[in-house]
């Protein structure tokens, strides 16, 4: 098995998991925050999918699916037009609103057939190129494609953990 096949499993284990996370959920319930503090459903998806669509675009040269797809229109968030959602308070937390689950999910999956058409055109010799030099050690496009997927199964995770709080308390 090589390293791009491997990759290629565990980004498609992302998508299956943003799916479970999302589908059946009605907007109270991809909105609903655990705490003030908390993040929703909603917004974990968005930003794993906003950071998953970032590094990737950056690292293999491609536009960003979220502005080419007009995926930020779409969302029509009152928030920067590149912003991942990283460092969010939770107010901005908050401003993560969706019409719908299947905004939140047709927007992954644009992410992952980019995601996946990049990984099949990998070869062995491409992990090992530089696509960020501001760390020190330099990283890698195999260190960022490890970190985005560790990331993003974090996250998704969470959204499955928050869902779950979600459908006790309402039971």
């Amino acid at each position: 098995m090589h390293a791009k096949d491997i990759l290629i499993d565990g980004y498609s284990r992302i998508q299956e998991e943003v799916h479970a996370a999302v589908e059946g959920l009605d907007l109270d319930d991809l909105h609903a925050r655990p705490s003030d503090a908390a993040n929703s459903i909603a917004w974990l998806i968005w930003h794993l999918t906003r950071v998953q669509d970032d590094h990737i675009a950056d690292a293999f040269g491609l536009d960003q699916v979220w502005l080419s797809q007009d995926f930020q229109k779409r969302f029509g968030l009152d928030l920067p037009r590149r912003d991942t959602g990283y460092g969010h308070t939770p107010a901005k937390v908050a401003k993560v609103r969706v019409d719908s689950g299947d905004l939140l999910t047709g927007y992954y999956d644009a992410v992952h057939a980019q995601t996946l058409q990049a990984l099949h055109e990998l070869t062995a010799k491409d992990l090992e190129r530089i696509v960020d030099e501001r760390w020190d050690p330099p990283v890698s496009l195999g260190v960022r494609l490890v970190s985005v997927l560790s990331d993003d199964l974090q996250h998704v995770g969470q959204a499955a953990y928050v869902r779950g709080l979600v459908q006790s308390a309402g039971s």
